[in-house]
């Protein structure tokens, strides 16, 4: 008797655009589903999984780089320790990088039997930044991830008039004219529109890329990099507040996404911020418990980011 394979979903998305807070929304809505979360970040130290609410779920983080560079070993890897130690999975979920071009994942459902013979590849999520559709339109991965979407999520409308989102799924539905648009606010969607829905389609992609199945090197921008800070330390919240909106003033159009997890002043939650471009927002995250150490972990992607600026202002943070 055969394994029965388990559907997964690919959260792709370029970077700030949703896609934690729409995992967030799957792991607290999920009625009833055992879901298993495998995260991937761009850059050398892990936040994102701090992000994500407490949950009995099972998650995996890939902090090694891109998951499109790394995605066969690592991604295999993973499935077979999440099946190995959890027996009752009912979907996984995969949520790669902003920096990651889905061709690669999707490949490693299609072609390694070791996935194929657990998981059966449920829709690919792309989730949309209304505010800097734009400005990341000029990446080549931000295209992609919208041209291989089986579903399309066309999300922070409440920050752009309406006729700049009509323009918008426009310009989105010339460049995939097959995916379902929903218009969201913090990637609130009902689950039943975007889980177990069998939305991928294999023969789309192929009328889009027909050399689809056959693996090719890529490479990405050069001048985009990643800068993470790990620091002990009390922050003063007077003095990163004043820091942080300098910095986003003087650099912001080029910072794609940075995000942090702060000790600000001695406070028993921690302080999450994250921000894009000259968008920033801060708020309590998850306590502080007795025998954790209290580290200040940052990470800044963007373009042309000067390290030596970006740590001596933090520290001056630091009481």
């Amino acid at each position: 008797m055969g394994l029965t394979r388990r559907p997964a979903t690919i959260v792709t998305g370029f970077l700030g655009s949703g896609k934690t807070t729409l995992l967030n929304r799957i792991l607290t809505q999920q009625e009833g589903r055992k879901i298993a979360v495998i995260i991937n970040e761009f850059g050398e130290i892990s936040i994102d999984h701090q992000l994500v609410v407490s949950a009995e779920e099972e998650i995996i983080e890939l902090n090694n780089g891109c998951l499109c560079c790394t995605v066969r070993g690592d991604l295999i890897r993973s499935v077979e320790d999440i099946f190995s130690r959890y027996q009752h999975i009912d979907h996984l979920v995969v949520e790669t990088t902003g920096l990651a071009d889905p061709g690669p994942v999707i490949q490693s459902f299609l072609v390694d039997d070791r996935i194929q013979s657990r998981l059966t590849l449920d829709a690919v999520i792309t989730t949309v930044d209304c505010k800097h559709i734009w400005t990341q339109l000029e990446h080549h991965e931000a295209q992609e991830q919208i041209a291989f979407a089986d579903i399309i999520l066309l999300n922070k409308i409440d920050l752009v008039p309406a006729e700049e989102v009509a323009r918008i799924e426009d310009k989105i539905r010339a460049m995939n004219p097959f995916a379902p648009i929903h218009r969201t606010q913090e990637s609130d969607i009902a689950l039943d529109r975007i889980l177990g829905v069998g939305a991928f389609d294999l023969d789309k992609i192929l009328s889009i890329e027909p050399d689809f199945l056959q693996e090719e090197e890529h490479e990405h921008d050069e001048d985009i990099g990643s800068i993470c800070i790990v620091r002990p330390g009390v922050v003063d919240s007077s003095k990163f507040n004043k820091w942080i909106f300098n910095f986003v003033q003087q650099y912001g159009p080029d910072i794609f996404r940075m995000k942090g997890i702060l000790d600000l002043d001695a406070e028993p939650r921690r302080f999450v911020f994250q921000g894009v471009h000259m968008t920033l927002d801060g708020r309590p995250g998850k306590p502080w418990q007795k025998n954790d150490t209290r580290t200040n972990e940052m990470v800044f992607i963007g373009r042309n980011l000067d390290r030596k600026t970006i740590e001596s202002g933090f520290a001056e943070c630091i009481n």
